[in-house]
């Protein structure tokens, strides 16, 4: 019996192939770090690996004001041009997955183990729904189990596929920070959000800021960066507030006039937490800016 049959048999179990580094479908971005796999197992269409990628990583123990940052900033992302690549794994990464298809772009998923084993477990209706608009992706071979020491040699992936790497929300110390460093290292870009020092789940991204990586408050700041960099033709936001944030119950509250954080909070009855949340979404979609101490609707002049 040939030695490929079974690798060749459970590829076939799982409408799967191989990319060698030589195939025009193997992501060009990725020939360039300094050790790109030779060989990626994938399932999905492989056309997608073209596309110009955001990586888009972060805490797996996430708060909620992080996921719904993810979720709001890989929409955004997706409906100005750019694909979303992240890991697959609880937290920001789901959540980043998840915002890039509410936002009917495509995302493509670095495993750390065979690309016949979704891990997490919960995660395997999400990767159903990444393999019908982007793809699954690992240097793994099917069988293969999702050992710890695999998921720092995976996000080198991450971030030598994509253009840059967004760290939305990390503490110390975090596998979203070798992700970070690993960007670094291939020449990318990295991008951190600017949380409060009083939250300790992200003193991560501001290390990062330290250390030179680039201040995100809204979607264009990432795009403008990358599009500038690349001679990409993003849809840049500051225009127009995507579907997702003209629905927002707080704009309602909003107008031309600034109104600060407390006014919000006693105008609209939620919980200081949740105004802050939806605060920080509404900017980084640009549907509101900072002015005058408070906020006003629309991106700012």
């Amino acid at each position: 019996m040939n030695v490929e049959d079974p690798l060749r048999a459970a590829l076939h179990a799982v409408h799967a192939h191989v990319l060698s580094i030589a195939d025009d479908n193997y992501p060009p971005l990725l020939r360039e770090i300094p050790d790109p796999p030779p060989l990626l197992y994938v399932r999905g269409d492989p056309a997608v690996l073209q596309v110009p990628f955001l990586a888009v990583v972060g805490a797996r123990n996430a708060t909620v004001t992080g996921l719904k940052l993810a979720v709001s900033i890989a929409s955004a992302a997706v409906g100005a041009g750019m694909h979303i690549c992240s890991g697959l794994a609880r937290g920001i990464d789901g959540a980043a997955h998840q915002g890039a298809l509410d936002g009917g772009g495509k995302t493509v998923a670095v495993m750390g183990s065979g690309i016949d084993r979704i891990y997490p477990a919960r995660h395997r209706a999400l990767a159903d729904e990444i393999l019908a608009a982007g793809c699954l992706v690992s240097e793994y071979p099917p069988g293969v189990a999702p050992r710890r020491e695999n998921f720092p040699r995976r996000n080198r992936i991450i971030s030598g596929m994509s253009l840059g790497t967004l760290v939305v929300e990390a503490a110390l110390p975090s596998g979203s920070l070798i992700t970070a460093q690993t960007a670094v290292e291939q020449g990318r870009e990295v991008f951190a959000l600017p949380w409060s020092p009083a939250h300790s789940g992200g003193a991560g991204c501001l290390k990062l800021l330290r250390d030179g990586a680039k201040m995100v408050t809204r979607v264009d700041d990432i795009l403008e960066e990358l599009g500038a960099m690349h001679g990409l033709q993003l849809d840049l936001l500051a225009d127009r507030a995507p579907p997702a944030a003209a629905q927002s119950w707080l704009l309602r509250y909003l107008g031309c006039e600034s109104v600060n954080l407390d006014d919000l909070v006693t105008a609209s009855g939620y919980p200081v937490a949740e105004v802050v949340a939806e605060l920080s979404r509404l900017e980084l979609c640009g549907a509101i800016s900072r002015a005058g101490g408070g906020f006003v609707r629309g991106a700012p002049d």
